[in-house]
């Protein structure tokens, strides 16, 4: 029987499409990585799922009874609460069990007279009780999830409400893994996990025994736990079995089938239309409304030249060999050593990613790199003329009364104004604006459409150096390919942080790493890769 089932659905919002004649399944079991650019429909989909939105057509059916898990980035706990309390009220019916267990004994220890055959009785239906919740561990679980996600003894006593967003998340997060529900419903999840957090949620996916709906761009995290790949394109959803390494692979063969069916389809045509003598004037001007067609078709299906434009773009900038020279960079919060004594090189063609844990200072480098902080010792010596940009605060900066055209073209120093319009174009149309998206005010824009526009800034920015705080957390998928290639083929230095595995190992050729085997606190090991 299946958990979920959409049915021919349409969803619209005020007149704009957002899924239609979709159809899906969710059986037991299942575990569904969730695809598709910003703005394509897949937090709808999983309010679609919620009851939060009724579709306009079609019908979608819920298993009865099933308990569902929601996880997003604006998950709400009480905030009056520490998380130790919220997750201690996660396992309220084992407690009950324990309150109970313990005023058997007390009863039997106040008074040796008392009907032990019925306390002992129910004392072992108590015991079979606790074995079938698994609940003789339960603190031990509780821990586990919060050392796993990075809360340290200070994090588990303060008020939810006295917590970064990003902690919230966790929380939240935290307190779902551990409810164990039916269905789960993850939007994001990843966001803001270090390494160790991800590979924590991995491990615990291998033991749960639900079914689940994953909308993530972290694709080691979607190849270690989906058995599926819904992508949502088109306002329809194309189902590929398997990881996203198999997804990979199926689409491009998707992609060649449906290429060759309008070339077969072009032929088909062309030679009704040779035999259609007497309408020859009308078949020409089909032919030519066709072949525009399968032009248009082409060119949204198939790769586009992602080097070739790419490297148009950065023809033009000219980078110092040494950019800055970092020495004997120190940096604590009261008694806690962050690093200390770092020393090394940026140069041109370096990327250089962070790794570390939560806390342990990574985004601390980055704001004493960029001048945001000041270190305790040692100095990070800039070359003479070496732009540096950052493009977190890029996205902390946007004008929301600018246009994305104007954002992005006008910024000095811009790469645009030493490029042609054409390659300009061709640059910001993969990262998915076209011309009409271009007029829009960056106000109206989603929370990843405004990180697209950072991160195009960003790349056109014409600096040396590119500080990067987590920048695939907002980006889709398409977004986060169209940047890596920019970064492999940005003629300066690069530098940041990221716990995406995937992204790590496909840009980096130098790493900074946190707390690594063999160092002491404090001690960065700076690697080629």
């Amino acid at each position: 029987m299946s958990l979920i089932r959409l049915n021919d659905v349409t969803v619209r919002f005020d007149s704009v499409q957002v899924l239609r004649e979709a159809f899906f399944r969710l059986e037991p079991g299942d575990r569904v990585g969730l695809i598709g650019r910003n703005g394509s429909g897949k937090s709808t989909l999983i309010k679609l799922i919620l009851g939060q939105v009724s579709p306009d057509a079609g019908t979608l059916t819920l298993e009865n009874g099933i308990r569902f898990g929601y996880f997003s980035q604006f998950s709400e706990l009480d905030g009056t609460a520490t998380i130790t309390e919220v997750l201690d009220e996660v396992f309220s019916n084992i407690r009950a069990v324990e309150a109970e267990l313990a005023s058997i004994d007390a009863a039997i220890a106040a008074d040796p007279s008392a009907d032990l055959d019925t306390l002992i009785s129910r004392q072992g239906e108590l015991f079979e009780e606790m074995d079938r919740l698994d609940g003789w561990d339960y603190t031990r679980r509780i821990d586990e999830a919060l050392t796993r996600l990075g809360f340290d003894q200070a994090h588990r006593v303060l008020p939810i409400d006295q917590l970064s967003g990003g902690w919230r998340n966790r929380a939240a997060l935290a307190k779902l893994v551990l409810e164990r529900p039916d269905v789960l419903l993850l939007d994001e999840p990843t966001n803001f996990l270090d390494v160790a957090g991800v590979e924590w949620l991995e491990a615990w996916f291998r033991d749960f025994r639900g079914a689940a709906i994953i909308v993530s761009h972290d694709r080691k995290f979607l190849d270690s736990v989906v058995t599926r790949i819904v992508e949502l394109e088109n306002f329809h959803l194309h189902e590929y079995p398997g990881n996203f390494a198999e997804y990979v692979v199926q689409k491009q063969f998707r992609l060649k089938t449906l290429e060759a069916q309008f070339v077969h389809e072009s032929e088909l045509l062309a030679f009704e239309a040779e035999g259609i003598a007497d309408r020859r004037e009308a078949a020409k001007a089909a032919s030519r409304g066709l072949d525009k067609k399968l032009s248009g078709i082409k060119k949204s299906r198939a790769p586009r030249p992602v080097d070739q434009i790419i490297t148009e773009i950065y023809g033009g900038l000219h980078v110092k060999d040494v950019l800055c020279r970092v020495t004997g960079l120190s940096k604590s919060y009261g008694n806690k050593l962050l690093f200390r004594d770092l020393t090394f090189e940026l140069r041109r063609g370096n990327r250089i990613v962070v790794h570390g844990s939560n806390g342990s200072g990574k985004s601390t480098l980055l704001r004493v790199l960029t001048g945001e902080e000041k270190a305790d010792s040692g100095e990070a010596a800039w070359a003479k003329g070496s732009g540096v940009v950052s493009y977190n605060q890029m996205l902390a900066d946007l004008d929301l009364d600018d246009t994305i055209t104007h954002a992005v073209n006008a910024a000095p120093g811009s790469l645009a104004f030493a490029a042609t319009r054409k390659s300009v174009a061709r640059f910001l149309a993969m990262f998915q604006f076209s011309e009409a998206d271009l007029k829009q005010r960056i106000g109206n824009l989603s929370g990843g459409q405004r990180a697209r526009v950072a991160m195009a800034q960003c790349l056109l920015s014409g600096a040396s150096v590119l500080i990067l705080d987590e920048p695939t957390n907002h980006l889709d998928l398409a977004s986060t390919q169209v940047m890596e290639r920019a970064l492999v083929h940005f003629p300066g230095a690069v530098v940041v942080v990221s716990h995406d595995r995937f992204f790590s190992d496909k840009v980096a050729n130098r790493k900074i790493e946190f707390g690594a085997d063999g160092t002491r606190a404090g001690e960065l090991v700076v690697r080629a890769t």
